[in-house]
């Protein structure tokens, strides 16, 4: 077996594993249309799931379409979400969001990168979660969470984010693309932590090439 086949077995070994652990993963952001998912990711720059969670169960019930945000405004907006961080700058965000969906997209999230990137606070990996989770595009948006995943297993070591995406979309086999965004960044927020990774409690340990693999408690 050549190098590049080796590598090509063990990556898919890597995602078969994380599947059968979680086989429909799902966003943790709680939303019910597409325009209320792409609030919550707009909000959740910097910020934990959890604290955009509390922050929509408020602001949804009230604001949940462009019309109804932009009439809310960005001081309205940020009455609900000051708990978040960079609270302000976001709410400008998605009242100009909102804004630029009503002009040029009648009220609609559009299913396009372009015009995705080009609404205010959406940028490629906000877009990229957009078309996989809302679109169902085989699409992989890394944060940190799967940039530090790809590199510490070797799945598809990168110096930046746009590298670590390129080549995780050659070498995660076709059939697991849709999900291996959640399967990702799930695995590097409960398992493969950046502080202390759960070595011993993770299912692709003797794949993973770390080096400075944590053992289990004496």
């Amino acid at each position: 077996m050549t190098r590049r086949r080796l590598q090509s077995v063990l990556n898919e070994r890597e995602v078969e594993r994380l599947r059968a652990a979680n086989p429909h993963p799902e966003t943790e952001l709680r939303y019910e249309t597409r325009f209320e998912l792409l609030v919550a990711v707009i909000l959740s720059a910097q910020a934990t799931d959890r604290s955009v969670n509390l922050a929509t169960a408020r602001l949804f019930p009230v604001a949940n379409t462009p019309a109804a945000m932009v009439e809310l405004g960005a001081t309205g907006l940020a009455r609900y979400i000051r708990t978040i961080g960079l609270f302000n700058m976001k709410a400008k965000n998605v009242i100009a969001a909102s804004k630029l969906l009503i002009e040029r997209h009648e009220g609609q999230v559009p299913r396009d990168r372009t015009a995705l990137e080009a609404l205010p606070g959406v940028g490629r990996k906000t877009a990229n979660v957009i078309l996989n989770v809302a679109f169902g595009e085989p699409t992989i948006a890394v944060d940190t969470h799967i940039f530090r995943v790809a590199n510490r297993t070797g799945l598809a070591p990168g110096k930046d984010v746009l590298a670590v995406e390129k080549k995780l979309l050659k070498v995660v086999p076709g059939e697991f693309l849709q999900h291996a965004h959640h399967w990702l960044i799930l695995h590097g927020r409960y398992v493969c932590k950046a502080r202390k990774p759960d070595c011993p409690g993770c299912r692709i340990n003797d794949l993973c090439r770390y080096r400075k693999k944590t053992r289990p408690a004496a």
